[in-house]
């Protein structure tokens, strides 16, 4: 079953599910997709979660008419391809996740990061109202920015603009202090 366009009820590109900002779908209107991965799973394991065929079956724990296809790796309850969470190779139901996260019993689960791309940006242009601190806050937001330039940035998609402005402006200061501190070593030799 393809995800239609609210405007032309045409099926949208794959292409254009989870984009970070609305985008254009073929009638021209402006569209967001978010779109959840067991959308994405093959058909064997079934997008709706398939029927129970005889009785005897396991079926779902949410869902009384789907045919279980593993259990929950916290509670143990039985799952259809609809309610299965994974997670790192882990299966998860939707309240042990939930749980999880609101406990902080499922250590691979992600809730922030630390933005080190926002934290070089700052110390690089910040200390350019005091210009003094920068001889300070230059090599440390060049450190910062080089360091964790492979580290994830954020968990919503983000591009790494603001690492390499830090870069620009913090490299720019330091060449601001090297030729500073020429011109008075050369004046100071000149007058000695």
């Amino acid at each position: 079953m393809p995800v239609e366009c609210p405007s032309c009820t045409g099926p949208l590109a794959d292409s254009l599910f989870n984009q970070a900002d609305l985008v254009l779908c073929g009638c021209g209107a402006k569209v967001r997709a978010d779109v959840y991965p067991a959308f994405f799973r093959p058909s064997t394991r079934g997008r709706d979660g398939e029927a129970l065929v005889v009785e005897t079956e396991a079926s779902c724990f949410y869902h009384s008419q789907k045919k279980a296809i593993l259990p929950c790796e916290g509670c143990g309850r039985f799952l259809c391809a609809l309610c299965d969470c994974e997670l790192h190779g882990e299966h998860f139901c939707p309240a042990c996740l939930e749980a999880g996260q609101k406990k902080g019993k499922i250590t691979r689960l992600e809730q922030e990061r630390t933005l080190y791309d926002n934290i070089a940006l700052s110390l690089a242009i910040y200390p350019l109202l005091i210009f003094y601190f920068t001889i300070v806050t230059a090599p440390v937001s060049l450190v910062i920015a080089i360091r964790f330039w492979n580290a994830p940035l954020s968990i919503v998609h983000r591009t790494k603009i603001r690492l390499v402005f830090a870069i620009l402006i913090a490299g720019l200061e330091l060449i601001g202090w090297g030729i500073g501190v020429y011109f008075l070593m050369t004046h100071w030799r000149g007058h000695a």
